[in-house]
């Protein structure tokens, strides 16, 4: 391997409010590895992403990420009796099987970014 070998990427995630953000992301089972007044770094598991104190709207409403995780089902039981959608004022759908292969559902943050959580569905 060389030098120049990417070794990860990350996307900048746009926030409205930085500090509900910030705490909205931890609620979502993100662990908050570092942050000062512009930045925040977020982890799950082999997976990271950066949470900056920035915000458009036309960015932020069409912003999105893919979170690959073992089980979707799992992720949206366990934030459905957490109440995040209530407490946050945010809107997540329900799991459904994807033609391309994958079992998902979406969840908008606070700042209008769309994740989509998803597992690979094991073909057979």
């Amino acid at each position: 391997m060389t030098d120049s070998a990417a070794v990860e990427i990350k996307a900048f995630v746009p926030a409205k409010d930085f500090g509900l953000s910030k705490k909205f992301y931890t609620d979502l089972g993100f662990d908050l590895k570092w942050t000062d007044e512009e930045l925040a770094y977020f982890a799950c598991g082999a997976t990271s992403f950066l949470l900056q104190n920035f915000y458009v709207k036309a960015h932020a409403d069409n912003f999105m990420m893919h979170l690959l995780v073992r089980n979707a089902d799992d992720w949206w039981n366990r934030l459905t009796a957490s109440g995040i959608v209530d407490r946050y004022g945010v809107s997540m759908t329900e799991p459904g099987d994807r033609s391309w292969g994958m079992r998902d559902f979406t969840l908008i943050d606070p700042s209008g970014v769309l994740w989509h959580i998803a597992n690979n569905i094991p073909q057979s």
